[in-house]
Formats: C-alpha cells, structure tokens, sequence
C-alpha cells in the first residue's frame, strides 16, 4: 500500500523518547521509502541533527536503505553528524533472490559511497544473516568486498523466519562456526564484529 507522508513531528518525538530515556548512543532506523524523492534521507537528517543539538553529548548511528543508490541522498545522511552509518547487504550474492528490490552491488556502493563523503568521521558497518543455505567461502568473500569498500564494523547473527511466508531456516549454524567467522573476519581487517545466533546490526551497537 501507500504509506503515510512523513511526520514531521516524529523529528521532536524522537528526541524527546531519546531525553527520557536518557540514552547515550542511538541507533535510527527506517523501512525503505522509495516512493520519497530523497529516499527519507532529509528525516534521517533532521531528526539526527535534532538529536545532537539537544543532547550533544549522546551519539547517534544510523541503520540506512540503500536510498536506491542516490549520491545525493547518501550525503545528506552523512552530513547529519552520526558517526556510524550502517547499511546491510543481508547475505550472500547468490541468495539475494530474498531480497526482492534490492541489488549486492548497489548495496556496496552505498557503503563505498558513504565512507568516500564521510571520511574518517563516518565508521560504516553492515551485517549478514547465517542459515540461508551460505557456504563459508562465500561468507568469505562478502567479507573481502566490505573491506575493499571501507567497511570495518560488522554484525553476523542467525536468520529467523518471522513466519510461515518467509524463507525457510535451512541450518542452525553452530557457535563454534560464529567465532570462526568472527576469527576470520578480523584476521581479514575488521575493527570490530558481533558474531553470534542472536546478533543484529544494532545489537550492543555502542561496543563498536
């Protein structure tokens, strides 16, 4: 369906959860909204901006849709003063077939192109699903294709099907098989990388 339009009240809303809540590393996230012209990229900055002017002393990361790989957009997200962005490529190449709108490659442009305007003040950071059916050479190699983008944070946890419609979980890869990921990946040049069943990408985010 149509969604709603933007909420620009949502920008204090989230400022004022974050004051109450008393948080001091915020991680902001959004569904894909590619029926906006920018992507949603002005909210992300907007509400970010607002964010670091009321409570400059809390740090904010950013979890981003690939924007449809607009450079325009991806500057504005790195112009909001958060010093992480992340954007997920999910999985392995050969199973994006799951991801319906969304291409490996652009989604590694994004984060080439988002460490390129950001610079050593932006970190960026992405995150794998395990159990879909990958090989660890492929994970391997995903590995190796952040790290020539200037990907350096990275979260690696187990797929869970939200319900009967969705992929099927194919393994329940081992906690053994985390730490060897883990192992490899900074051996690779990783800076910093959750590996575990329940890991997300802003899973203990503020440990990055």
């Amino acid at each position: 369906g149509k969604p709603f339009e933007v909420n620009d009240e949502e920008i204090n809303q989230v400022t004022t959860s974050v004051q109450k809540l008393g948080l001091k590393y915020v991680v902001i996230t959004s569904p894909a909204r590619d029926d906006l012209g920018d992507g949603g990229a002005g909210q992300f900055y907007k509400v970010t901006k607002n964010i670091l002017d009321k409570m400059p002393d809390t740090k904010v990361e950013l979890l981003v849709p690939d924007f449809q790989g607009n450079i325009e957009s991806i500057k504005t997200v790195v112009q909001s003063g958060a010093i992480v962005i992340g954007h997920n490529v999910e999985t392995v190449p050969r199973l994006y077939n799951i991801r319906k709108a969304s291409k490996y490659e652009r989604s590694l442009e994004v984060l080439k192109n988002i460490k390129l305007e950001g610079g050593d003040s932006v970190k960026t950071k992405s995150a794998l699903m395990v159990g879909l059916g990958e090989t660890q050479d492929e994970m391997v190699q995903v590995f190796k294709d952040l790290i020539a983008v200037g990907c350096t944070y990275l979260s690696i946890g187990q797929y869970l099907a939200p319900s009967n419609e969705y992929e099927k979980v194919l393994e329940y890869v081992k906690p053994s098989q985390f730490n060897r990921y883990k192992e490899i990946a900074l051996d690779m040049g990783f800076e910093f990388v959750h590996s575990s069943p329940y890991s997300r990408s802003s899973y203990m985010a503020h440990e990055y």
